[in-house]
């Protein structure tokens, strides 16, 4: 994460000048404040420093530091990759005597250290896909995936649950015993069912707001440990 940085925001060491722009003819104003806090967060200066994809490796590190994801030859499923920050870290922590899967929608630029797959998350096939490509079974299926922002937060929360149940009914198909399972969700309530499911096929789950998520951000992050194996249908 950026060094020194915490949630109030900036970096370590010398304040970076806030940069401020005008709305410029044709660009929205709502436009302008997404790139004037672009250019102001400390965590995509570090990242664009660090060569990663996105900021959102950052949560990914803060994840695996706290709950230990991310072992060293490991296999690692990343659903909905795009752009490739979360598979560029997990590609690292694992190192060569692992392996990672990168799966989305939208073809991905090619990661060292990564198999990439081009497909939906909801294709018949995509499980017998991943499990090819993989080699066997995962340790750990994780997804950053969001839909599209409707700017309704009951709207938007469903969609997100959506997307974290398609991702689990994937990887409760692939995980190994003892393996865990990463996923984004929007606060709002209608957790609740995904939440007993976890913790029927889970030892532990937790809740985990990392702090390179915007302050103003209701995303959040479900980590389930421990995965006892596929209940029968």
């Amino acid at each position: 994460m950026p060094r020194g940085s915490g949630r109030a925001g900036g970096t370590g060491g010398a304040r970076r000048k806030a940069v401020r722009l005008k709305t410029a003819r044709g660009r929205k104003l709502s436009s302008t404040r997404w790139l004037q806090r672009q250019l102001n967060d400390p965590y995509v200066a570090e990242a664009q420093e660090r060569g990663y994809r996105s900021r959102a490796a950052f949560k990914l590190t803060e994840l695996d530091e706290k709950y230990r994801l991310l072992k060293r030859g490991a296999r690692v499923v990343d659903l909905g990759a795009a752009p490739g920050g979360w598979t560029q870290v997990a590609v690292a922590k694992v190192g060569r005597g692992g392996a990672v899967v990168a799966v989305d929608i939208q073809e991905v630029e090619a990661i060292a250290g990564a198999v990439h797959i081009t497909g939906d998350i909801y294709d018949a096939d995509i499980v017998e896909r991943i499990s090819g490509a993989l080699g066997g079974q995962a340790d750990l299926v994780m997804s950053d995936m969001a839909s599209p922002a409707t700017g309704h937060a009951g709207t938007d929360h469903l969609r997100v649950m959506g997307l974290v149940e398609a991702a689990y009914d994937v990887a409760r198909l692939l995980l190994a015993p003892g393996g865990a399972f990463a996923a984004k969700v929007l606060a709002g309530g209608a957790e609740r069912d995904m939440l007993d499911l976890l913790k029927r096929d889970f030892a532990k789950v937790h809740h985990a707001k990392p702090m390179a998520s915007r302050a103003d951000s209701r995303e959040m992050y479900l980590v389930a440990t421990g995965f006892r194996g596929a209940a029968p249908p």
